[in-house]
């Protein structure tokens, strides 16, 4: 059980009619076409293994070919491996191409690649900076740019981004990471304004601390930084979030599949773990 709380429902819902492919007015028609982005492990690879047996069309979109391979096994049709840094220049756009010319377009595009660093304020280098805001916020925003023209071609899609609790709200240590996903939930809040005429939703998940590969290092980071043990330091923060547990990747990807087909948009869905 996951606890939910929806924040800064601003602008008004969609409607999205007929389905622009087969003529039938559906929330959910499958298969969809759809691009995740950091697909190769945690949130993005439960998220795509989701959507795979639900029976849409999946793009794989990671930096490891090995981790997009492993996530597919088993499996020969239904699914795209794109293998590229969404950080090198024109990776949106040929992650896109890809999807548009192999499929005929592009329906859904889930925004999950991200990383976060644990570092004082003080100590955090313009490198560290820089990577975090790149990263967290450019990222998302050249795919979004990519993809828009093909969405707006069919008059529908959902764009939807894996942001953060630490993009509605501020902690200690990650003054990089946080700065960057409130720039996204801003661009979230902005490109729903100005997208909804084209029935295309944005929206965002923010969830607390999920156990990931990205949280086990901050963890590290916070036990040298502190002296303690991992396990002092994993106990100290579980005791504080609400549920005193982590999310799962698996709660938050089905928080974001929810949001597939819906008229809501301009949501930024904080998550944090049950009770």
């Amino acid at each position: 059980m996951s606890i939910v709380r929806k924040t800064h429902h601003t602008f008004p819902p969609l409607l999205l009619g007929t389905d622009a492919r087969n003529g039938v007015t559906s929330h959910m028609a499958a298969p969809l076409r759809i691009l995740v982005t950091g697909a190769g492990r945690g949130i993005g690879r439960s998220i795509s293994t989701k959507l795979l047996a639900q029976g849409h069309q999946v793009a794989l979109c990671a930096r490891t070919t090995s981790d997009l391979e492993s996530a597919v096994e088993g499996r020969t049709e239904g699914f795209l491996l794109i293998t590229n840094d969404v950080l090198a220049p024109g990776a949106a756009e040929s992650a896109i191409e890809k999807v548009v010319s192999t499929w005929g377009g592009i329906d859904v595009l889930i925004l999950n690649a991200g990383d976060g660093v644990s570092l004082p304020l003080d100590k955090t280098t313009d490198e560290v900076w820089d990577r975090m805001i790149a990263l967290n916020a450019t990222a998302p925003f050249k795919f979004m740019r990519a993809a828009i023209p093909a969405m707006k071609k069919e008059n529908f899609g959902n764009i939807i981004v894996i942001a953060s609790k630490a993009g509605l709200e501020g902690e200690p240590n990650v003054s990089a990471y946080t700065a960057a996903k409130h720039a996204v939930v801003g661009l979230v809040r902005s490109a729903a304004a100005e997208l909804s005429k084209y029935s295309i939703t944005v929206n965002a998940i923010c969830p607390d601390f999920v156990d990931t590969p990205m949280t086990q290092r901050s963890l590290e980071a916070a036990a040298e930084r502190t002296g303690k043990s991992l396990d002092e330091v994993r106990s100290a923060l579980e005791s504080k979030l609400v549920g005193v547990r982590f999310l799962t990747p698996e709660e938050v990807a089905d928080a974001a599949i929810a949001f597939i087909g819906k008229s809501e948009t301009g949501i930024t869905q904080l998550l944090e773990g049950g009770r």
